[in-house]
This record gives structure tokens, C-alpha cells and sequence, in this order.
């Protein structure tokens, strides 16, 4: 065993040290470099977050073997290989790297739809800012990016509607939301143009959630809810939308798709749906109508004066 001074083991703390300072930084510049080139916030957000895993794993992101040989021990699902790979690659073309990306296959999967109950017992667990934020993605079935970039103007509280800005190559669309939506949003201070400003980032709304939604699952004893992110809110609304509908078309306008390819895989999560799953309710007044649509119930037809509605549970 080769003994270390104690002046050469500080020395070597501090050269680790310095090392790692200088990769952040490189991070930082990666970082900008990022937003001049026009990546979304989600993108830049994820990829900087895998970047500095690898690091803290003890990867050198300047020697390609050394990243492929972190990922490798990893217990980590293929696909989120795949995602680690996938962000370091792009920082190596940044770098001017040369290397053999691993191959990892993404394995496909259904994504995960929970009951409306449960995104409601989230909305009204959460705080006032995130409740919003998981109401208007409830309603609108948008991105989260989309979503934390809304502005006071987009929102039209007159004709109740949204206006979603896209992003990620998608369409731009408007939402004609619930009075619910509206007040909620009411209720928020407007201290900077953007409704959702009071957060530094989409990742630090994020973090906010997360704590919040860890503390609601255990309050319900309820795992499940720990499986609900933001996207999964807009698998929720596609789903909703053409088991109500069956109309792809209208589903892909709804999430902004360009390529209906990225919207069929709504039409197999339905095919798993209970068809009994549905709460009913009459409406005996024009009034309770409205209350009914605006609560999301669909008209099923007229009885003796009656009008039925149902909803999936």
C-alpha cells in the first residue's frame, strides 16, 4: 500500500475539487449554449440535471469511457440509460468529443393513467400555485413547459380560454377552461407578467411539487399518486378526450401533435378502460347543465324532461 502524505492527499482533495468546479462550469456555458440554440426549458432542464448525476457519480465528462463505464454499473431502467447517454451525448458534440455511444433501447410502455379522483385529491392537497398549475394541465392536457410559460395576456377571462404557446415543434391551440380554472388563477398574486414567475425555473416547480405530492400519498396512503408527474396530466386528457370522442384527430389537436403516430398510442389505453367506470347525474335546470359540462360531465341523452350525464370515474 502506497502511503499519502498528509500535504499530498490535501493537494489531491483540492485538484478534485478545482476538477470539479471547472466541469460545472463548463455545464453553466453547455447550459446557455443550449438556450441560444433554442432547446425548450424541459430539455435543457433534464438534460443538465443527468449531466450533473454523472458527475456526483464520479464521472469524467471530459473522458467518454469513463461516462460509458458510470452508465454501465447504473441499475437504472434502459430507457433511463438511454435519456443519460442521449444528454451526454449532445455535450460531447458541444465539447468537440470523440466517442461509441452506448446502445441502450428504450423499451415502450403504456404510460400510467390514474383515476380523475386522484388527480383531484392532488389538486386539492397542493399549495395555490401548484394546485393551478395541475388544474391547468388537468383541463388543457398541455406540457409542463407550455404551461409554466403561460403570461397574464394569454389568459382571456372574459371568454374563458387559454392560449397555449408551443413547444417542441408542436401547434399552438386555445382552451376554453372551467370557471374553476379561473378563479384559481384569480387567486394567485400577479407580481411578474409571467403567472407561474414566482418560481425560478420549471425544475424548481417541479421540486415544489414533488415534496407536495410525497406528503398528499402518505396523508391518503395512497402509492399511487407518487406515479402522477406533470405528463402524466396530459396522458390523462388525450385518453379522456378520445374515449369520449373517438376521434384521433381531435386528439392530436388537443395535445398540438403534428404527427398522428404520437397520438394513436391513445386509442390502446382506452381499449384497457372499464366501460362501467362512469359516475351519472341528471340535470333538472339549464343552470345544473352548465354546472354539469363545466365539471367535465358529456351529455348522454333526454328523459322525460331529464337530461343525463356521465363522467369516468
Amino acid at each position: 500500500m502506497v502511503k499519502v502524505e498528509k500535504g499530498e492527499e490535501k493537494s489531491g482533495q483540492a485538484g478534485a475539487t478545482a476538477q470539479t468546479a471547472d466541469v460545472k462550469g463548463k455545464l453553466v456555458e453547455f447550459i446557455w449554449w443550449m438556450k441560444r440554440q433554442g432547446y425548450r426549458e424541459s430539455t435543457i432542464v433534464s438534460r443538465n440535471k443527468r449531466l450533473r448525476l454523472l458527475v456526483n457519480l464520479g464521472a469524467d465528462l471530459y473522458n467518454p469511457e469513463s461516462v460509458k463505464g458510470i452508465v454501465a454499473r447504473q441499475k437504472w431502467k434502459e430507457s433511463y440509460k438511454e435519456a443519460v447517454v442521449c444528454a451526454y451525448d449532445l455535450f460531447a458534440k458541444w465539447m468537440g468529443l470523440r466517442w461509441d455511444k452506448p446502445i441502450y433501447k428504450r423499451v415502450q410502455r403504456l404510460p400510467f393513467i390514474p383515476l380523475e379522483r386522484e388527480i383531484d385529491d392532488l389538486i386539492s392537497g397542493c399549495s395555490k400555485n401548484i394546485s393551478t398549475f395541475l388544474q391547468a394541465a388537468k383541463e388543457t392536457g398541455a406540457r409542463a413547459g407550455e404551461i409554466f410559460a403561460l403570461k397574464w395576456e394569454d389568459v382571456d377571462f372574459e371568454n374563458r380560454s387559454i392560449n397555449i404557446t408551443p413547444e417542441k415543434g408542436s401547434e399552438p391551440r386555445v382552451f376554453r377552461v372551467s370557471q374553476k380554472l379561473l378563479g384559481m388563477l384569480n387567486n394567485l398574486p400577479k407580481t411578474s407578467d409571467n403567472i407561474f414567475g414566482c418560481y425560478k425555473d420549471l425544475d424548481n416547480l417541479m421540486r415544489t411539487f414533488q415534496r407536495q405530492r410525497k406528503r398528499i400519498a402518505h396523508k391518503l396512503a395512497n402509492p399511487r399518486l407518487l406515479r402522477i408527474s406533470f405528463h402524466t396530466l396530459r396522458h390523462w386528457k388525450a385518453t379522456m378526450e378520445y374515449a369520449k370522442t373517438k376521434d384521433i384527430i381531435h386528439v392530436m389537436r388537443v395535445l398540438g401533435h403534428r404527427n398522428i403516430k404520437n397520438t394513436l398510442i391513445y386509442t390502446h389505453l382506452v381499449e384497457g378502460l372499464r366501460e362501467d367506470e362512469f359516475t351519472c347525474k341528471i340535470a333538472h335546470t339549464p343552470d345544473e347543465v352548465v354546472q354539469l359540462i363545466e365539471a367535465g360531465f358529456e351529455y348522454v341523452c333526454e328523459l322525460e324532461g331529464f337530461k343525463f350525464f356521465r363522467k369516468r370515474k
